[in-house]
């Protein structure tokens, strides 16, 4: 699978006349400092991290962070709603490639993007699933949001396979929300326990695992006894 493009990167504005150059410098910046915050926090926790440490990652002066945050907190929250949602964006792209899938293809390349975009960026793979559990309030109300986002994807994907299998049982928006909680309960293990040079690996290792628990919850379990059989 071809590396995915950088989430921070992947905002930068392109210029569609020379009236525009403004932006794309100022969101090229932005990208840096996502970045240089995305790999301090990963490196130090964010308890520790100072905009001092940001600056000096993203090459940028004090003058220039406060240009565009207003303090760490408020950075910090924008790299993981930056990161999160192009993240999400580039799952759906992939999915959209697909010609007429069906549910488990979906499922399959979902999950597969999802891993890569981690693979890719494993300073903002803490982020989202480790650094973000212990930077406050705000952050956790973030969090939420985006984890509703991946339970309405799943919830699209259970609706899908119902249609395809109309003998598929009924399975609870709760039951999703586990499933999403689980998923990323299994990423964070193998963030915490993989030596540094074996992370990225590791986590696209992780695809097969996280297939067959999906599967078995849109199924109902059904794919788990099937398996079994």
């Amino acid at each position: 699978m071809a590396a995915a493009p950088s989430l921070f990167l992947q905002s930068v504005h392109v210029p569609q006349g020379w009236d525009d150059v403004g932006e794309t410098t100022s969101s090229i910046t932005r990208a840096r400092i996502f970045d240089a915050m995305a790999r301090a926090v990963s490196e130090r926790g964010y308890a520790a991290v100072t905009v001092s440490d940001v600056v000096t990652g993203a090459r940028v002066s004090r003058r220039t962070f406060y240009e565009h945050f207003q303090d760490k907190e408020h950075c910090f929250l924008e790299t993981y709603r930056t990161g999160s949602e192009n993240g999400i964006v580039q799952i759906e792209t992939s999915l959209h490639a697909l010609e007429d899938p069906n549910w488990r293809t979906r499922l399959s390349v979902s999950l597969e993007t999802f891993l890569g975009v981690l693979a890719s960026e494993p300073p903002f793979a803490r982020v989202l699933l480790i650094d973000v559990l212990g930077a406050g309030g705000r952050a956790l109300e973030m969090r939420e949001q985006v984890l509703r986002s991946f339970v309405e994807q799943y919830r699209g994907l259970r609706e899908r396979a119902r249609a395809e299998e109309p003998g598929l049982p009924a399975v609870p928006d709760e039951f999703l929300r586990g499933l999403v909680g689980g998923i990323a309960e299994l990423v964070q293990q193998c963030l915490l326990e993989s030596p540094a040079e074996d992370v990225s690996e590791q986590l696209r290792a992780l695809h097969p695992t996280l297939f067959a628990f999906a599967a078995s919850v849109l199924t109902g379990g059904r794919e788990n006894r099937s398996r079994a059989r």
